[in-house]
This record gives C-alpha cells, structure tokens and sequence, in this order.
C-alpha cells in the first residue's frame, strides 16, 4: 500500500506528528547523554576503586616469588617488569600485555585504564600504574566490566521506557493542543464555507486573544472583509436600483415618444411638424441624458482605488482644466468663462481627472443664467469654480455628492444626480478634498484641493 505524503495530512495530524517528533529527538538526546554520563561515572569510579588498591613489597613477592595460593585481592593481579617478565598468579586468568602497558613502563606515565578482554574471554577494566618500590615494573590490576556494564543495561531499559511513555505522551498531547490551538481555524474555515454555500455576509467571528496573537489577526481581517463585502454589494445593491429608477423615465418618455411617431407612421395621420418637430427634440433628447447616466454608471462601477495610493502618471492639472474649461464654452456659448490657471502637477488619471473638472464646470454652467459669468480659478493646487446662479439651499448642502441625488429645483434639469459623487469619488482617490460652499453675493463655489506641486517632478519621483 502506497504511503500518504506527509504533506497531504491533515493540519492537526502533522502537527502532532512534528511535536512528537521533537519530543523523540530531545527525549533520545537526553537519554544517550544520560547513558553516557553515567557510563562515564561507573568508570571513573571504577578506576578509582583499581587504582587505590593496596600493593606492597609482601604482595611483590607473593606475585613474582614463589607463595603458591596467596591471593592479595579478588581482581585479577599483573606484574610486567621491565625485561619483559610478567608475574601472574597461577590458575587465574591472565591479562595480554598492551603499549598502554608498556607506555607506563617505559615512558613514565602516572597511570592509564583501558578495557580489554583477560585470557578466558572475560571483558575487564585494567588500571595499570609504577610501582614505586621496584624499578623497572608496572602492576596491572583488573576487574570484570559486568559492575557497569549490568548496570548500564538496566538503566538502558528504564530509559526506553520512560522515554516511550514520553514520546506517545507527547504525540497525544501535541494531537490535543493542535486540536486546541486549530478550534478557532476550524470555526473560521466554517464560516468561509458558510459564506461560499449562503452567500450571507453578515456572519461575524467572536474575536479571542491580543491584536498581536495571530488568530485574533486572522479573525479580525475575516471580519473586516465580510463587513466590507456586505458594504460594497448593499452599495452595488443600491447602485443597480437607484440607476433602475432613473432609467425608467427617459426610458418611459422615450418609448412614449416613439410609440406615437409609430402610430402616426401606421395610422397614416401625420403629426404636425411642429409637434413632430418637438418630439424628435424630445428623443434626441432623451437619449442624450441616456447616454450621459450610461457613462456616469460606468465611472462609478469602475473599482475604488485606495485613497493615497500613488498613481504612476503625472499630470498637468492646469493643462487638463483648460481643456475643461473649453468643452465647457461649448455647452454654455452665451456665458463667459474667466480663466486664471497657474501651474500645478498631480499624480493621476488624465481622463478621471478631466471628467471631475467637467462635472464641476458643467454644474456651474447648468445653473449660471444666459449671460452669466462662470469665474475659474487654479491656484496653488486649489481649483475654484464660482457660478452667479441660484446658489444650493443650506439644507441641500450635506446631500450634493450623495449618489442620484438631486435637489427639487433642479429635477427638472438634465442630469442623472451621479457627476458630483463622481467628482468626490475621484478626488479622495487622488488624496483630495471637495466641498460646495454659498458664494458671496449669490451663486455657489466649488472648491477642489489637490495635492501635488508648481513644478513637474521626475516620473521615478
């Protein structure tokens, strides 16, 4: 049977499966240290234990002389000399000579232990040392290794043991806290599915723990984007009806309008040409202000940028307003438009911006009477646009850049109510301000601050 990748695991399960995995790794790291340390430890008191065993000029004699059956102690006793002589008790098992042995004969060490096995297959531990009574001998002493070794061998097993309960111990519970820490992935992962099966955007996740712990993060930003989701469709939601409402008027007229130039066609009762007249003036007409909220419908569907975002093209707003101002003079040829524009360079989108500075221009020259004046101005990044009309009633300011908005005075104007949220809207975008203020003496004022510089900055700036 194939194994299942380590990655295609569920979170949780590779989570356990890592902590149990560095619990092993630390728990084995401990464990061998132990052993070892230990292990070191029996020896050294081993070596301790053979290196102060008592050995004197008697037990010399005994060793090398001839005192058959004296036994000076229970290990195991050797004396090599320096002609190469070794003295070992009789019937007792004999240990092989090594360098080590030899480097203490002859180069003068103090000491050295070393293991080996003695003549009968038996691991010993030897302590070989001078012996300071006779000149030219060493004295090995040897004990069998089975005092660590047994030992060791039951400290090995209670380690395996004790380090097995660990690692499962830490297996289960790394499967409990991955269960713990995932619950609030698991009820965010619900909700998402929720939302994708509901389309309901207004579930909200309790948030748990600081704004630095990562799940609070993680549900936080959840929350924020469903709410900004839930917004930005009941704005499209409203968009769609609004623009539904202002369509069924021209829309009405139009097919009215056109249903009786059909019905004269039909009927073969000619209409007056004045009123024939009229009514084709109507429906051009009507489809010019079709076209305008088509094109205003647009502008507004077009996604929101971040406000301060940096565009990446310079414009010229001084250039872009003069060419306002003169698709304005087309619109209100019997007006006349004062014009002051001193430099003034901003980051942006030539024809949004453009098409905010006509919105404005054309507001002014809706309301300005037949040969009014319209004052334009650009001053220090401040577009100022001053019409001698009606002005905006105090109660009608708050509500001028909503969207379909449209004053009672003025329903009875061509428009859609969409060209100064259109205005707003692309301002904020360029880190602007707009605002709509009474003029003195009559009229409104229109002010637009934008940021930007007199003089043109280099396009990596």
């Amino acid at each position: 049977m194939r194994r299942r990748p380590f990655r295609s695991l569920p979170l949780r399960s590779r989570l356990a499966l890592l902590t149990a995995l560095a619990v092993a790794v630390a728990v084995a790291a401990a464990v061998f240290a132990c052993w070892f340390i230990t292990r070191a430890e029996l020896l050294r008191g081993l070596d301790n234990q053979l290196k102060g065993q008592e050995f004197g000029p008697r037990d010399y004699q005994q060793v090398c002389g001839s005192a058959p059956g004296y036994v000076p102690s229970p290990y195991t006793v050797r004396v090599l000399q320096g002609d190469g002589t070794v003295c070992a008790f009789a019937n007792r098992a004999t240990l092989p000579v090594t360098k080590a042995d030899v480097d203490v004969l002859y180069d003068g060490r103090a000491w050295v232990a070393y293991d080996t096995k003695d003549s009968r297959g038996t691991p010993v531990r030897v302590v070989t040392r001078p012996i300071p009574f006779a000149r030219d001998a060493v004295l090995s002493v040897a004990a069998p290794l089975s005092q660590v070794n047994d030992p060791l061998g039951q400290l090995a097993v209670i380690l395996a043991v004790v380090g097995g309960v660990g690692v499962l111990g830490s297996a289960t519970a790394g499967l409990g806290i991955a269960r713990a820490g995932l619950r609030p992935v698991d009820r965010l992962a619900d909700a998402v599915e929720h939302v994708a099966r509901t389309e309901d955007l207004t579930v909200r996740i309790p948030v748990e723990g600081e704004n630095e712990d990562e799940i609070a993060r993680l549900t936080t930003a959840f929350n924020s984007m469903t709410a900004r989701l839930a917004s930005s469709r009941e704005r499209q939601q409203q968009l769609i009806a609004d623009a539904g409402h202002e369509l069924r008027t021209p829309l009405t007229s139009l097919r009215t309008n056109i249903e009786l130039l059909a019905r004269s066609e039909e009927t073969g009762r000619p209409i007056p040409a004045e009123d024939r007249k009229a009514l084709m003036a109507s429906v051009k007409a009507q489809m010019t202000e079709l076209a305008l909220l088509i094109g205003d419908l647009q502008e507004l569907s077009r996604p929101e940028a971040v406000p301060g975002s940096e565009p990446t093209q310079i414009v010229a707003v001084h250039e872009v307003a003069g060419q306002a101002v003169r698709r304005a003079r087309l619109r209100g040829p019997d007006l006349v438009l004062e014009t002051v524009l001193e430099p003034w360079y901003v980051r942006a989108e030539p024809a949004s911006l453009e098409r905010a500075l006509v919105n404005l221009l054309d507001n002014a020259v809706k309301f300005s009477p037949s040969g009014g004046t319209v004052e334009v101005r650009l001053r220090r990044g401040e577009f100022t646009v001053r019409d001698h009309g009606p002005g905006i009633p105090a109660e009608d300011l708050p509500h001028v850049f909503e969207r379909f908005w449209r004053s009672p005075s003025a329903r009875s104007l061509p428009g859609s109510g969409l060209g100064l949220s259109i205005v707003a809207r692309t301002v904020a975008q360029l880190g602007g301000a707009v605002a709509l203020h009474p003029a003195k003496g009559g009229g409104t004022v229109a002010v637009v601050s934008l940021p930007g510089t007199p003089v043109p900055p280099a396009e990596h700036d």
